[in-house]
C-alpha cells in the first residue's frame, strides 16, 4: 500500500487554525462510490520547520520582498511570518495523531531540533535543498528517527554522500526522487529514476515527491514502483502563497486518494489467470461449438457442420474433438450450441 504524504509545507500561511483544516481534508474518508468501497485515507501530513538564523544571509534577509504572496516588506519578515513556533507544531502534532495520521516534519537547521523536546516525529523529512547539508543529515540522523530524503537538486554522488552520513547512525532511511522546479514540467519529470534508483538502492524505500499540476503523474509513479508519494495540499490554490498555486486542493486531494488506492489494489501478482471475476462474462460471450445448418438425431456430426456463437457456456473450438464424430441423440435446428448432453 503506498504511503501518501500530504505536504502542508507552509501553505498555513502562519496559522495553527489553517493547519488543522488541512489536516481535516487530509483525513478525510475516501470512498469508491461506483463499487462502494471505503478506501484508506491519507497517511500522514508534513510540515516545515525553519530556523531564521541559520536560514538566509543578512542581505537576503533584509532585501524588500514586494510580491503579491508577501507576507511582509522584507523577505525575512516574509519568512518569519509564515513560521510556527515549536509549541504550534506540537499542537498540530497532537490533533494529527487524533486524527489517525503520521507526523512528518522537514527540520531545515540543527536549531529546530529543540521541536524534539515536545514530541517525536514519526519521520523527520530532508529537504532537496539540503542534501549536501551533511551537518543537519548527522544532527538529524543521530535522532534514530526514521528520515525520508528528497533528491531534487542533487545528483548520484550527493545521494551517495548523504546515505553515507546517515547510515552512520542507522539505515532507516527513504529516497524520494524529486525535480526542484515549481511546478514540474512534464518533460523534466523522468518518473524511470523511480525504476532506478530501485535497482541501485534496493536496500531503502523509494518513492516520489511531486511538484507537477494536476493527479496523473504521481499515479503513474506508483504504477512504476513508487512506495510513497508526497504531494503539497491546499485548501484553495487561490489562497496567497507561492506554494499554494502548485498544491492539490480539496477536490483534486480525493480524486488522487481514489485513483492510487485503486491502483493499488490493481497492482496484483505477477501472473496471469483467469479470475473468477470474469466467470459471468465468459460464459455470456466466449464462443461456443454450434450447429451452421440443422441437423436431425441420428446424424453424425461432421466439422463441416459446425461454427461458434456465444454464449460460450459450450465446447470450445480447442475441444472440438469432443463433438466431432460423435452422434446426436436430439434434433437440432441452425445456430445451436452443441451441448454434452446432446451427443453419444
Amino acid at each position: 500500500m503506498t504511503y501518501i504524504i500530504g505536504e502542508i509545507g507552509q501553505n498555513h500561511n502562519g496559522s495553527v487554525d489553517l493547519c488543522k483544516l488541512l489536516v481535516d481534508v487530509a483525513a478525510r474518508p475516501i470512498k469508491d462510490t461506483l463499487f462502494g468501497n471505503d478506501l484508506k485515507q491519507m497517511d500522514a501530513v508534513k510540515l516545515t520547520k525553519r530556523d531564521l538564523s541559520q536560514e538566509l544571509s543578512s542581505t537576503q534577509m533584509k532585501s524588500l520582498y514586494n510580491t503579491p504572496h508577501s507576507f511582509g516588506k522584507t523577505y525575512g519578515e516574509h519568512r518569519d511570518f509564515l513560521e510556527l513556533n515549536d509549541e504550534q507544531h506540537f499542537e498540530v502534532y497532537k490533533y494529527t495523531k487524533e486524527k489517525g495520521l503520521d507526523f512528518v516534519e522537514t527540520l531545515c537547521a540543527i536549531g529546530c531540533l529543540s521541536m524534539l523536546n515536545l514530541f517525536t516525529p514519526d519521520k523527520l523529512k530532508v529537504a532537496s535543498r539540503d542534501l549536501t547539508n551533511l551537518p543537519l543529515l548527522s544532527a538529524l540522523a543521530e535522532t534514530k528517527i526514521p528520515i525520508i530524503v528528497s533528491t531534487g537538486m542533487s545528483g548520484e554522488r550527493e545521494l551517495d554522500l548523504a546515505l553515507e552520513t546517515i547510515n552512520k547512525y542507522h539505515n532507516n532511511i527513504s529516497i524520494l526522487h524529486c525535480v526542484s522546479e515549481y511546478p514540474t514540467r512534464y518533460e523534466n519529470v523522468n518518473l524511470k529514476t523511480i525504476t532506478y534508483l530501485k535497482k541501485q538502492y534496493p536496500q531503502y524505500s523509494i518513492g516520489y515527491s511531486d511538484h507537477t499540476i494536476g493527479i496523473s503523474t504521481p499515479i503513474a509513479a506508483v504504477a512504476m514502483g513508487a512506495e510513497i508519494i508526497e504531494k503539497h495540499i491546499t485548501l484553495d490554490r487561490n489562497l496567497k502563497g507561492t506554494d499554494q498555486k502548485g498544491s492539490l486542493a480539496i477536490d483534486g486531494i480525493y480524486r488522487m486518494l481514489r485513483d492510487i488506492r485503486n491502483l493499488d489494489i490493481s497492482m496484483g501478482d505477477e501472473k496471469m489467470e483467469i479470475v473468477n471475476s470474469v466467470e459471468s462474462a465468459r460464459n455470456k460471450l466466449e464462443r461456443s461449438i454450434a450447429t451452421n445448418k440443422s441437423l436431425k438425431k441420428g446424424s453424425i456430426i461432421t466439422e463441416k457442420d459446425i461454427h461458434l456463437l456465444s454464449p460460450g457456456d459450450g465446447v470450445k473450438w480447442i475441444d472440438k474433438t469432443n463433438i466431432v464424430g460423435k452422434v446426436l441423440i436430439n434434433d437440432l435446428p441452425k445456430d445451436e450450441i452443441v451441448y454434452l448432453k446432446n451427443i453419444k
